[in-house]
């Protein structure tokens, strides 16, 4: 029985070795991201994917958190405290997410016309569209908790409702 080529030891030069170690070193150095940047990429990944390729953002909100953490502990705070005021400086105006809300109406009011696993593409696909939507209503980080989110709820829920009745919308 033979081997499948894919489990022979592959031999490289070493110039080829030095070659690629040196692809990566500059593939991570690109990449390359504080724990606060790693924590808030994935964040942004998960409830404003729109947002999650703006580096200059990630670095600045990394570098601000990381700050707010060294000061902190300048200050006296305990480790949890500091990192407790660390991650509310990273997460500020972000615990609210539009992107999420359009899926969670997806989710609640149109489960037999959208599949489940499609909800999060056609949402950020549609986020531009309802954006003037969003822009009338006081977006905070407890804007889920009032009153105005149910009138949000209910114009997301009639504007997906007209686009999925019409033929070409969905």
């Amino acid at each position: 029985r033979r081997v499948p080529f894919a489990f022979y030891p592959v031999y490289q030069s070493q110039s080829t070795k030095i070659h690629n170690n040196m692809n990566k070193n500059k593939k991570n150095q690109a990449t390359e991201l504080s724990y606060y940047g790693l924590y808030l990429l994935n964040y942004l990944k998960e409830n404003h994917p729109d947002r999650a390729t703006d580096t200059a953002f990630i670095n600045e909100r990394a570098d601000h958190a990381a700050e707010v953490y060294e000061q902190s502990r300048l200050e006296g705070n305990t480790p949890d405290s500091a990192q407790e005021l660390a991650m509310a400086a990273l997460l500020k105006g972000l615990h609210f997410s539009p992107y999420n809300t359009i899926v969670e109406v997806f989710w609640n009011e149109f489960e037999d016309e959208i599949d489940r696993g499609y909800a999060p593409t056609l949402a950020l696909q549609l986020l531009p569209v309802f954006t003037p939507a969003f822009a009338r209503y006081p977006l905070s980080d407890d804007f889920a908790q009032s009153p105005a989110y149910d009138r949000l709820y209910t114009e997301l829920t009639g504007a997906i409702s007209l686009i999925t009745e019409d033929e070409d919308g969905i």
